[in-house]
């Protein structure tokens, strides 16, 4: 899959607002999505959060016939369903780069649909832009700043184990489920029988989304990906077509190993 370059100090496409809005953040007024708790842990683990990034890619997604009697995977809608998202991706780090920060914490994806047309979606990236109190660089190694959908919560109990987040990893994959010709279906009424084709069709599709999320993990020379989310939807394409998209958060060692405090038993006194 190409990706959408990433320029630093680049902020094509930002209104005038919007950078006027980043302005009032260098200038000391931080705007975040964190919850109190989130953003007193991001404190506590050396973090100063400096802005809500944003980035939106209104897209047309194209159009393609599929076989009716054939699994395959629908290659254009699964390019135009990830490119969508890198760009609103891209987008977002270029906005945490203009202010300065070492990553965004929390991000989210999110798909808008509009009255505009049913091949038309707007997709949205957000997040905190987030810098090391004492200047540690937490780049990821292509000097993005790293991006994680980790909660708060998450990315502080994270770093003393000794790791850091990189980069939000994700691989799509629409894929088209072949249908059942009319007397194979009627021979199978009735029966408990496993259906091979339905069968294989979802699991090259699963497999195909999760091989290219890691894929991206190995560009950026993560050790691992945490807090994996495999998700399947349809958006609107039809009963026999639907989108896998596996995401998470890329991980690399720090320098110095640390280790975590032995949990400790909580009694919950909550009537039940």
């Amino acid at each position: 899959m190409t990706e959408p370059g990433f320029e630093p100090g680049s902020l094509e496409g930002v209104p005038e607002s919007g950078r006027a809005r980043l302005e009032q953040n260098k200038a000391g007024l931080f705007t975040s999505d964190l919850t109190v708790n989130e953003f007193l842990l991001i404190s506590e683990a050396g973090f100063d959060p400096l802005g809500l990034v944003i980035g939106s890619s209104i897209y047309h997604i194209g159009v393609q016939v599929a076989n009716w009697r054939k699994n395959q995977e629908m290659t254009v809608l699964s390019t135009a369903m990830y490119e969508a998202r890198e760009l609103a991706m891209t987008r977002m780090e270029e906005e945490a780069d203009d202010l300065g920060a070492d990553g965004i914490v929390g991000v989210r994806l999110d798909i808008g649909r509009y009255d505009w047309g049913r091949h038309m979606a707007e997709f949205i990236a957000v997040g905190t832009a987030v810098r090391h109190r004492d200047g540690v660089l937490h780049r990821a190694a292509n000097g993005r700043p790293f991006t994680s959908d980790l909660s708060g919560q998450a990315f502080w109990t994270l770093l003393p184990t000794g790791h850091r987040p990189v980069g939000m990893v994700m691989g799509n994959c629409v894929y088209h489920v072949a249908h059942r010709t009319v007397l194979r279906a009627v021979g199978q009424v009735g029966r408990n029988i496993e259906l091979p084709n339905y069968t294989q069709a979802l699991y090259n599709a699963r497999e195909l989304a999760m091989q290219r999320m890691q894929d991206e993990a190995n560009e950026l020379q993560a050790k691992g990906i945490v807090g994996v989310d495999l998700q399947e939807k349809s958006h609107g394409w039809g009963s026999h077509i639907i989108e896998f998209f596996a995401i998470g958060t890329a991980i690399v060692p720090t320098e110095t190993e640390r280790g975590i405090d032995p949990p400790t038993p909580v009694l919950d006194l909550n009537d039940r």
